[in-house]
């Protein structure tokens, strides 16, 4: 990569996110333009004229895609095709090659039909025979691409599709039917795309200062794949304990930035092997089966990071060596000179634990969601029938 973090004085980590790591606006912008209109052509060409009763009922993007998530060079998104008219988890499962096969033969129809504002390929060969389909659209002129990884998916949240806020007495229930299918199938995680929208949710974060502290760990994380190559941990748990800091140094010292908030990621990277942090803003223990469920997740072998919004995905993966490798590759910037103020005083992590957050900073957090979408979405309390609790 062109830009040297390594070389970047601490006291201008600001400057550099600034000049090297947020994407070229034309870019979003042409991003934007095209995925609308696939989107839109996905949605009325698929399955038209089946003798099935499928049909896309909308089409959700996840990953990082758009101003907040977008980092400059090359990023990876999933656009994820709901489908209506599947009964349960497992028809998603089962009918996965066919739905791949139908979008892949509209996307290349809309490939000859239609001149992008940018650059269109298919990243993967003879796509009607695969499980898996991803798009790339690039602006060479801008050096600038962003890879999606396009998913069919039942739409088990579509009910309640205009809801903005986290709250588990809205979807314990559904996580309870997510459990039961998943351990029965023994697909547990497989079905994570399915809550795609809850993850966007979760990640939304007010203020800007988070998604540049989530850029920057995710730029590391690039260098440490050009150079440890791809075996290493998800990028999206990378996320999750960005977010787990930003929480908990908030809770614990009113001097936020950049530079504090990127070493406590450091840190809890070193630490993997007593990671275990999951959230309770979309499930909790107030639904028995999905309690009994959450007990026994997270008495496994850490590192446990559990998706915020699937219960059943251990973000974290069972890959130690993936793991080892990365908090070695933490623990040399940590204890190398770049985290050295020009008075040459070290700059300190926040105090941020390996368990999940206090009850108390869980309902604190909650709140804080509640309160960003209400203000950001006009959304109102939503009302809950008893049926749903």
């Amino acid at each position: 990569m062109p830009w040297k973090l390594a070389n970047t004085p601490i006291w201008r980590l600001d400057r550099f996110i600034q000049d090297h790591l947020l994407p070229d606006t034309t870019f979003l912008t042409e991003v934007r333009a095209d995925i609308d209109f696939i989107c839109a052509f996905l949605t009325e060409r698929c399955f038209q004229g089946a003798t099935h009763p499928v049909r896309v009922s909308r089409i959700v993007m996840g990953g990082c895609y758009d101003e907040y998530s977008m980092l400059k060079g090359r990023s990876e998104a999933t656009l994820v095709v709901f489908l209506n008219n599947l009964t349960c988890f497992e028809d998603q499962l089962k009918r996965r090659e066919e739905f791949i096969e139908e979008i892949w033969k509209h996307l290349c129809q809309l490939q000859q039909e239609k001149q992008f504002k940018l650059n269109f390929e298919f990243q993967t060969s003879e796509q009607a025979n695969s499980r898996s389909l991803s798009i790339k659209l690039s602006s060479p002129q801008l050096q600038q691409e962003v890879e999606f990884d396009v998913q069919p998916a039942y739409d088990v949240l579509y009910a309640w599709r205009y809801n903005k806020y986290l709250d588990p007495r809205i979807y314990n229930k559904i996580y309870a039917s997510l459990i039961r299918e998943s351990t029965n199938l023994d697909k547990e995680g497989e079905f994570s795309v399915c809550f795609t929208e809850l993850q966007q949710h979760f990640l939304k974060h007010p203020g800007h200062k988070m998604w540049n502290l989530i850029r920057l760990v995710k730029y590391w994380y690039q260098l440490c794949k050009e150079k440890l190559g791809d075996l290493l941990p998800p990028q999206y748990a990378l996320e999750l304990l960005t977010v787990h800091a930003w929480e908990l140094g908030i809770e614990n010292t009113c001097e936020l930035y950049i530079a504090r908030g990127f070493r406590s990621v450091l840190e809890l990277i070193i630490k993997y092997r007593c990671l275990l942090i999951f959230w309770t803003l979309c499930y909790d223990f107030n639904h028995n089966e999905v309690s009994e469920y959450l007990n026994k997740q997270l008495q496994k072998d850490r590192p446990v990071i559990l998706d915020p919004a699937d219960p059943t995905r251990n973000v974290a993966g069972s890959n130690l060596q993936a793991w080892h490798l990365l908090a070695e590759e933490a623990g040399a910037w940590v204890q190398s000179s770049f985290f050295r103020n020009s008075d040459m005083s070290l700059v300190h992590s926040w105090k941020v634990p390996v368990r999940p957050l206090s009850p108390c900073a869980q309902l604190r957090s909650l709140h804080l969601f509640r309160e960003y979408f209400h203000r950001n979405h006009m959304v109102g309390e939503t009302d809950i029938s008893q049926d749903d609790l």
